[in-house]
């Protein structure tokens, strides 16, 4: 029998050591993403409302939601606030909830809240879901990537100033809150490669990136790295800017040559395709369980990995619902089998 906590086997996972069980994303507790009595002014834009509704961001983008994709939300087609990059002074300014926010207080109030017993306790409050995202969330993603080719020197004046705020409200979330982890986002990459070149990423995304994780990588602290997609070719400047966890880690990504390159540095966290096979109609349940056994056999050994099993699909489906059960029914009877 086990001796570890779910949260203590998680815990030493993320520090390079093997645990006694495969751990689970969900072993960590909820995501501490921003101060609970900042009224979500600072949390990311991942949706959650109803469908139809429109919400704002702080820079007063306009957000929906898509059932179909698990009711997350997505910049509103078409309404977009910046039309030409080079008058970016012009329409994006500092929020004014940054300069409101009485940090003091928020960490009176949140921090009895949180059990050390059963969460880890890491957050990041920012000001978006990342670089590359609020880039095409201002300008829209083909307007986005043309500016990083014909302006690339204001889409870097544009991500320094979002950055120079980020660092700000990092540095003073690590001081009040003294969290476990921090956590970074930001989805640049789809399922065959990532949205922009090596060279255009080492230019205008890498400096920003590394410059966010500063504070919490001085501090010693566990880093998580949020990325979807294929991005195999950016992940050594990822681990080597203090990010030791990268999620979902989509298997379209050489997982396992990721996991011999960084050894013990940098935990795998996911490794499940759920946006395809396991979601197909006429995938049976012994497939989805068998496609289960296959990513554990493939990741599990060698520790540096959370298993992180999920369905694509929309909020409350039962089809959906009913392949999450069959994913962590599976997963539960083999957890305890490869250490």
């Amino acid at each position: 029998m086990p001796t570890l906590t779910p949260l203590e086997n998680y815990k030493r996972t993320l520090k390079g050591e093997i645990p006694e069980y495969v751990p689970s994303m969900m072993d960590g507790g909820i995501l501490f993403s921003v101060p609970l009595s900042m009224d979500n002014d600072l949390g990311l834009m991942i949706g959650g409302w109803p469908e139809g509704e429109v919400r704002y961001d702080i820079f007063g983008v306009p957000y929906v939601t898509e059932r179909n994709a698990g009711g997350g939300a997505l910049p509103m087609p078409g309404k977009f606030i910046l039309d030409d990059i080079t008058k970016w002074r012009d329409v994006i300014k500092r929020p004014e909830v940054i300069d409101q926010v009485d940090w003091e207080y928020c960490a009176a109030k949140d921090l009895p809240t949180i059990d050390p017993n059963t969460m880890f306790f890491q957050g990041g409050p920012a000001i978006g879901n990342g670089y590359f995202e609020m880039l095409c969330s201002f300008m829209g993603f083909d307007n986005g990537l043309i500016a990083c080719l014909e302006e690339p020197e204001e889409v870097k004046d544009l991500m320094n100033f979002l950055c120079d705020m980020n660092v700000e409200i990092t540095k003073k979330f690590l001081y009040h809150y003294k969290p476990e982890g921090w956590f970074m986002a930001d989805d640049i990459a789809h399922d065959r490669a990532p949205f922009v070149s090596l060279q255009v990423f080492l230019d205008i995304f890498e400096p920003v990136w590394r410059r966010s994780t500063a504070p919490a990588a001085e501090a010693g602290l566990h880093a998580s790295h949020h990325n979807c997609g294929k991005l195999d070719e950016f992940i050594p400047y990822i681990v080597d800017m203090g990010f030791d966890s990268w999620n979902p880690a989509e298997p379209q990504n050489d997982l396992v040559a990721i996991k011999q390159k960084f050894p013990g540095k940098l935990t795998i966290s996911g490794g499940f395709a759920g946006n395809g096979y396991v979601c197909w109609p006429d995938t049976t349940e012994e497939e989805v369980r068998a496609y289960v056994r296959q990513q554990l056999d493939l990741l599990a050994p060698g520790g540096s990995y959370v298993f992180g099993g999920f369905i694509m699909g929309p909020a409350g489906d039962p089809e959906a619902e009913k392949r999450m059960g069959w994913i962590n029914d599976e997963f539960e009877k083999l957890r305890y089998s490869y250490y």
